[in-house]
């Protein structure tokens, strides 16, 4: 049984840590091959939080883990609202004062709308995983265009999500064209991308194991251990954008985490390993996902503050579903 644990462990520890190896490689080489520092950032930088989730999604379904593979997506939706977002806020209270953001809000209801709908409905195939990985690149694209005419306080989701981590690990950073080989960074990428995969294989592995040994189901694992632990980015990076009072870039952080969750990591699973989305995700935890969805609009667009007490009770409510699952 310990030895299922440590695999646990050091599966999440070489996904975070290889993730950010590979995030740092890969945007050191672009920059020093002249590629827009905007563009690394709503790219390589965005995408780099979310690493450990993909991975780990895309290994759970090529084993037959549909259950890990969604619960993890969808569990990481819920834990960014309730448990991130809510400890932000208990930090320092958080006020959303950009346009974009409130508009990005209604990206997130949105695709998480269409997320529970195909899941209810039809399996997820190959076609839908190629439509949501061509919706998030147009969502990209979109939020390039935008940002390039953005005031400095109306960025959206998927720059305020680039500058969490980057404010938070300055290797992630762009380095000007020309400064430095690009060997160095290529090699710290593909180090950091066979950490990934190790780390994915052996959470993975780890988390099947704690389901059989305990007689739990593999969906309640991918939705509380795996998602929280492979949620640790994106708790590391907007807690501290929340004690910097980055609060803006706290909530953006959350809400580009999500868009990136459902079409990135979502279609990157279809299309890989095209598979039913556990019944247990579809009758509750998608509709669980849709209402946290919800609230964290109607806290964009009401104007008011995420207060610290109200942080609280999204910390609540993150307990309360924790042992709602819990059997």
């Amino acid at each position: 049984m310990l030895e299922t644990w440590l695999a646990l462990a050091g599966g999440l520890l070489l996904l975070i840590s290889g993730g950010d190896l590979l995030v740092r490689g890969a945007v050191q080489a672009a920059g020093r091959l002249g590629v827009s520092p905007l563009v690394i950032g709503l790219t390589l930088v965005g995408f780099g939080t979310s690493t450990p989730e993909l991975v780990t999604s895309v290994q759970a379904a090529l084993v037959d883990a549909p259950g890990i593979a969604y619960g993890n997506i969808v569990g990481s939706n819920i834990a960014n609202v309730l448990l991130i977002l809510g400890a932000s806020a208990v930090l320092c209270p958080i006020a959303v004062e950009s346009a974009a953001l409130r508009r990005d809000g209604l990206v997130t209801v949105t695709v998480a709308a269409i997320f529970a709908a195909l899941a209810a409905t039809t399996s997820m195939g190959r076609p839908s995983g190629a439509v949501f990985l061509l919706l998030l690149a147009a969502y990209v694209y979109i939020a390039f265009r935008q940002e390039r005419q953005a005031g400095a306080d109306q960025h959206g989701a998927v720059f305020d999500k680039s500058l969490a981590l980057q404010s938070a690990d300055p290797g992630t950073v762009p380095t000007p064209r020309g400064r430095g080989p690009i060997l160095g960074p290529l090699l710290i990428a593909m180090g950091g991308l066979l950490l990934v995969m190790l780390g994915g294989s052996l959470l993975v592995d780890g988390a099947i194991s704690v389901a059989r040994s305990f007689g739990i189901s593999e969906t309640v694992i991918g939705l509380t251990i795996v998602a929280a632990g492979t949620s640790l980015p994106e708790f590391v990076t907007s807690v501290l954008a929340a004690m910097r009072r980055q609060v803006d870039v706290a909530f953006g952080n959350v809400i580009g985490s999500n868009i990136y969750n459902i079409l990135g990591i979502g279609g990157a699973t279809a299309l890989i390993a095209p598979g039913k989305v556990p019944a247990e995700i579809v009758s509750f935890d998608n509709v669980v996902m849709i209402g946290v969805s919800v609230l964290l609009v109607a806290f964009a667009w009401t104007g008011h503050k995420i207060t610290r007490w109200e942080g609280a009770a999204l910390l609540a409510g993150y307990l309360t579903y924790i042992f709602v699952l819990w059997p």
